[in-house]
């Protein structure tokens, strides 16, 4: 049964992993360097614990764009 648990854990983990990188694919970063990829994502967790409607910003631009794949 543990087994069971650790398989289906880690293959949500697994498929959580390759949505992200979906993402930076959407994005349109695919060839960016993986430093700069990160640089900017440790930038991004700073902007959004001190700036209360970045995340707002960001949310409205990632709507559309998900919004937008329907076209």
């Amino acid at each position: 049964m543990a087994r069971t648990v650790t398989s289906e854990a880690r293959k949500k983990d697994t498929r959580e992993k390759i949505e992200l990188g979906g993402l930076i694919v959407k994005a349109g970063l695919r060839f960016e360097k993986r430093a700069m990829l990160l640089g900017a994502l440790i930038e991004l967790s700073t902007r959004l614990k001190t700036d209360a409607g970045e995340r707002g910003r960001l949310t409205a631009i990632g709507a559309e764009a998900f919004t937008n794949d329907g076209e």
